[in-house]
């Protein structure tokens, strides 16, 4: 492999300085509750307004919007809820019998209370109150409790606000920050306490939920966005350029990657990359610091090669600009998401196709997947000894638990056995 172009920085990591921080607003928050919530929304929000978004602020937001503006909202839901109930589908309870007398078995539980937390950013993204509740609702939530920042007209943007009520949020609320993520998993007066948090957000909240885990379930840890775009020598270098920039402008830590089996699509690409920046970006856009700094354009000599490159990176999303992109996919397996041919753009995801856009980052996809229908249900087992299955099952208990020295264990399997075993105790 060569580098044809090389990010000056390779990762992102949270300072001592965050994690500190982040560790001073937890524990004002569990101590002062609301009035520690609030210190924090004036200090770092520079908001006053009541914590929680009442039914007439929710009205008057959504009269402010158009009849095409809620109609593609609530296109937005449905497609990730059908999404969401396929998923679920998938997810079969168990019962079955594994010898005779031996009956186990498991179920599906919804996670009672969910909390989900909906970055306000640099713009109101349409799509993320909708990613992150709409598979709790579907999943069964009771209780599902939408934080999110007071960054529009010191309230949350009416766009967003309607795409939280239509996905079924329970109580919304005009928070952000590590202090929404301390509110949810320890609960303030006004706040309820959560079992589970889930969504993006920037270095301050992806620390929080480091830090609350234990107390409460997280869904992942993700970072800035990132693309991995894959090529061949059939690739259109300007698709392969707009992919790219249309995750640099996430975020200046975002990171726009190429790999291609062909010097001379990547070399174009690039081209085309500085091109648009000029053309279609305005000079405070984030896609110039991200591409400058976090870019990277790799050339593989093989394919064999490159596809050893896409599994390393390990990268979020992974665009595959390749002749007969299917036929590769069962040699691909770690990305947050992957997108075949070069028309399935990466965009569509972002805002509606149907799967989810909270994936993991930084190599996080080795060991999991994206926010799924999944993040929000229990998988618990159970059991049923009956009959010959206890004979046989304290049989072997008793004489593991000997071998162990384990004399209480002993004693629960021994006093089940039936009568025709002699008793030691």
């Amino acid at each position: 492999m060569e580098y044809l172009k090389k990010a000056q920085h390779l990762e992102q990591t949270v300072s001592n300085e965050v994690e500190k921080t982040v560790k001073e607003i937890i524990s004002t928050v569990k101590t002062e509750r609301d009035a520690g919530v609030k210190k924090y929304e004036e200090r770092f929000s520079k908001s006053v307004r009541a914590l929680r978004v009442s039914e007439e602020e929710i009205e008057k937001s959504v009269r402010s919007l158009s009849y095409d503006e809620k109609a593609l909202i609530d296109r937005v839901v449905e497609r990730i809820s059908s999404f969401a109930k396929a998923q679920l589908e998938c997810i079969s309870p168990l019962e079955k019998e594994f010898g005779p007398g031996i009956h186990m078995g498991h179920r599906i539980v919804p996670i009672e209370k969910v909390g989900a937390y909906i970055p306000g950013g640099r713009f109101p993204l349409l799509s993320s109150g909708p990613m992150v509740v709409a598979p709790a609702k579907v999943a069964g939530a009771k209780e599902i409790v939408a934080c999110s920042p007071a960054n529009y007209e010191g309230g949350i943007h009416p766009a967003v606000l309607y795409g939280l009520v239509r996905s079924g949020a329970t109580h919304i609320y005009a928070i952000g920050g590590a202090q929404a993520i301390a509110a949810m998993a320890y609960g303030t007066e006004s706040v309820p306490e959560v079992d589970v948090i889930a969504g993006p957000g920037n270095r301050f909240v992806a620390e929080a939920k480091k830090q609350v885990f234990g107390k409460v379930g997280i869904d992942l840890i993700a970072g800035p966005s990132e693309v991995l775009v894959f090529t061949d020598d059939t690739a259109d270098p300007k698709k392969c350029a707009a992919d790219l920039l249309a995750q640099a402008e996430h975020d200046p830590y975002a990171r726009p990657i190429m790999v291609s089996t062909s010097r001379t699509i990547a070399e174009q690409t690039i081209k085309e990359v500085e091109q648009f920046l000029k053309e279609y970006f305005s000079s405070d856009s984030p896609a110039h610091e991200s591409w400058a700094q976090m870019g990277e354009v790799i050339y593989a000599r093989s394919l064999e090669e490159g596809l050893d490159i896409c599994n390393d990176y390990a990268i979020e999303h992974l665009h595959v600009h390749v002749k007969d992109s299917r036929k590769l996919m069962d040699r691909l397996h770690n990305y947050g998401s992957l997108f075949l041919d070069s028309d399935s753009s990466v965009v569509f995801s972002d805002k509606v196709s149907g799967t989810n856009h909270t994936l993991p980052t930084l190599k996080a996809a080795r060991y999991t997947g994206g926010l799924w229908v999944g993040n929000y249900v229990k998988v618990i087992t159970h059991q049923e000894i009956t009959g010959s299955g206890v004979d046989f099952l304290a049989t072997h208990a008793t004489e593991q638990s000997n071998i162990e020295g384990l004399e209480g264990h002993r004693l629960s399997a021994e006093l089940r056995l039936s009568d025709k075993y002699l008793y030691n105790i």
